[in-house]
């Protein structure tokens, strides 16, 4: 008696096994690979006192627009709409941040023509009404700008820059002072160099730390169940409404052929961990279908 019922226990347990390899949704190393965020942050600040910063500075932003009756009441519908959205990203941020289980997290709508969006440290999340309407963006469109808000403050980009930026600039200084000793110029001169290799350097961090978060920002949004696809889309519509953008040798962003190719680029990683969230054969995806922009 007690052989068979080892044996259906064994047997069991073997059925068990042959499954676990076709069960996709355990799959977690799958999608953008997670790279360990910049040791420069430590010099940027402490993340608790850059967390409560942020909070006064979020609060008092949202003060100054309530003065202006320039914020979204929780019952309009394009703010229902961000924080459903929300919803669906926030429980994938663990992955790239584990801190981001404890943020308070916040999302308001501004009524301004602005075409932007931010994601403060700490989680406080805010669009502005120009982004949704000018643009007319789809939900996965939408899903694509938050994503890449968020990853912003998932990777501590501002706390990195922060640090970056004060190494720099005490790098800078110390060019600038053997090459006016060595070369015997003026000081001035000196600095002046030395102030166009801190502002290089800033330059090249910030465009980094943006093609970072456009791939933080598609792989939490294919994990939502949001098609990466239209992060693509998302920066054509913005080229067709800003024909003279700067060139990206020059820009704290990439330009947006850059950073369309960044996204093609990895689509093979994104578009499965999509497909999965969806239930669907990645072969079988049907087209991305974007909105059109609205005439002018």
């Amino acid at each position: 008696m007690k052989k068979l019922k080892f044996k259906r226990a064994a047997l069991a347990l073997a059925c068990a096994m042959s499954v676990l390899p076709a069960l996709p949704a355990l799959a977690q190393n799958d999608g953008i690979p997670v790279e360990r965020m910049s040791r420069l942050r430590s010099i940027g600040g402490d993340a608790d006192q850059v967390n409560q910063q942020s909070k006064l500075q979020y609060d008092q932003m949202l003060k100054q627009a309530h003065e202006k009756d320039a914020v979204a009441t929780d019952s309009n519908p394009q703010l229902i709409r961000l924080r459903a959205i929300a919803d669906r990203l926030i429980p994938f941020t663990k992955r790239w941040n584990p801190d981001s289980a404890n943020w308070k997290w916040e999302v308001n709508l501004l009524n301004s023509s602005t075409v932007n969006a931010f994601c403060m440290p700490g989680g406080r999340i805010a669009f502005y009404n120009g982004i949704l309407t000018k643009l007319n963006l789809t939900d996965d469109e939408v899903a694509a700008v938050m994503g890449h808000e968020i990853a912003h403050a998932l990777r501590e980009h501002a706390r990195a820059q922060a640090g970056k930026n004060t190494l720099t600039q005490g790098l800078s200084r110390v060019v600038g002072a053997v090459g006016s000793a060595y070369l015997g110029v003026d000081p001035r001169l000196g600095d002046v160099a030395a102030g166009v290799f801190s502002q290089g350097a800033a330059l090249k961090f910030s465009r980094s730390d943006e093609s970072e978060a456009d791939l933080v920002g598609i792989d939490l949004a294919a994990r939502a169940g949001y098609d990466p696809r239209a992060g693509v889309a998302l920066w054509q519509k913005m080229a067709a409404i800003n024909k003279n953008q700067p060139i990206s040798f020059l820009s704290t962003h990439p330009t947006g052929s850059d950073r369309i190719k960044n996204m093609n680029d990895h689509m093979n990683l994104v578009l499965p961990v999509y497909a999965r969230a969806k239930g669907l054969d990645v072969n079988k995806l049907p087209p991305y279908r974007s909105l059109a922009l609205p005439k002018s």
